[in-house]
């Protein structure tokens, strides 16, 4: 038993465990067991019962908490050798304290099940199709002025639509700026979210508000922190593990392979520590930092803090854009003005500490005299992305 070895994308179908718990149980011929639920399994086959064990003493783990999205199992064994060099390891300072307060210290094996269905780094796409914009009856030129005033100004879709009236002499309603912008960013979205953006190893992700039908909703921003480059921008209206590990999903499946010392830098919300343990279970290992409060009192603080300035400063930037549309009255409007900044902050922005360049810098639009036309461009390069994907 377990002379084999295991592959890494071999996981428990039961309980999630990667591949490290799991051994070949009939010699090479399909059939696994899993260290910690004891099960046998074959791969795509899903087992009825599930009996959670330590994988360090083999006693049967116990449900403690229920969570959303995930249960918790803890061993508590008092024998378990996880839970004896954790004991061990403790000062007699620390023991003094477990004795009075045992809840601050983390001492037996933890287990959590997850009860979402996500598989990471999933290269199924949804089905594109090519925006037909020349229903809109409106000239690139005229398209781009629009698309300048309200996405790179952040000008409200009334005052978009005064301004061409009163100085351009388009007479067309806030209503119609509005939907230009939906189709716009139907066009230019799988340009966004599957440009082979080059990317340094710094990243950083941060949650901020967004308005929509009356309701907080949250946009995860996840920024390559050197290239200045939007790498996740989901909008959620819930704040929980599986929006956490959705947008950590959007970086790493832009990244060529996930190098072995990949840390990402978060606030002190405890869903992308969640997160960072679902992705574990999957075979996909990365570190994350999580810089807590508003001063340097700890080294991690201190060190990390300039990244967690970055994104609050990209949020910063957002929300100046965002106030004055006032909230959205759909979801999919959220959706289309959050991806439309996206596109402008990456392809068209100069950045100051980029020397004036815009982070993905793309000859076909640099060349071009000013934004209107490098606005027509990029949607003409978005169209002809996805009549490549779908050809």
């Amino acid at each position: 038993k377990g002379k084999v070895p295991v592959s890494k994308d071999i996981v428990c179908v039961v309980c999630g465990a990667p591949h490290n718990y799991i051994y070949d149980n009939n010699g090479g011929k399909g059939q696994y067991q899993c260290k910690i639920c004891k099960n046998p399994f074959t791969p795509n086959k899903q087992l009825k019962s599930v009996i959670l064990k330590c994988p360090h003493c083999g006693k049967t783990l116990e449900k403690i908490k229920e969570r959303n999205g995930f249960d918790i199992y803890k061993c508590k064994n008092n024998h378990c050798s996880y839970y004896q060099d954790k004991l061990s390891s403790m000062s007699k300072q620390e023991k003094q304290e477990y004795k009075s307060n045992a809840e601050k210290f983390k001492l037996r094996y933890i287990y959590r099940a997850f009860k979402f269905d996500f598989k990471p780094l999933s290269k199924e796409s949804k089905k594109e199709f090519r925006v037909n914009l020349s229903r809109l009856r409106v000239t690139p030129h005229t398209l781009g002025l629009i698309l300048t005033y309200h996405v790179n100004y952040g000008l409200s879709a009334r005052k978009t639509a005064a301004l061409m009236k009163d100085i351009h002499g388009l007479d067309i309603s806030h209503q119609t700026v509005l939907n230009y912008c939906d189709w716009v960013s139907l066009a230019v979205k799988p340009l966004v979210d599957n440009y082979p953006y080059e990317l340094s190893d710094s990243f950083c992700g941060d949650e901020t508000y967004i308005r929509v039908k009356g309701k907080w909703h949250y946009i995860f921003f996840f920024f390559d922190a050197v290239k200045k480059i939007i790498l996740s921008y989901r909008v959620f209206p819930n704040r929980d593990t599986l929006t956490a590990i959705k947008a950590i999903d959007d970086v790493l499946i832009k990244l060529k392979s996930i190098p072995t010392n990949l840390n990402l830098v978060t606030d002190g919300n405890p869903i992308y520590l969640l997160a960072q343990h679902f992705f574990a279970s999957q075979g996909i290992h990365f570190d994350v930092t999580q810089v807590i409060g508003l001063t340097n009192d700890d080294p991690i603080s201190k060190e990390f803090r300039p990244l967690k300035q970055i994104i609050e400063r990209l949020n910063r930037t957002f929300k100046g854009n965002y106030k004055p549309t006032c909230g959205f009255s759909s979801e999919d409007g959220s959706v289309a003005f959050v991806t439309l900044f996206v596109a402008y902050f990456n392809f068209l922005r100069p950045h100051s500490s980029l020397e004036g360049n815009v982070p993905v810098v793309i000859d076909e639009l640099s060349k071009l005299p000013h934004m209107p036309s490098r606005w027509a461009k990029l949607i003409e390069l978005g169209q002809n992305y996805t009549s490549s994907m779908v050809s």
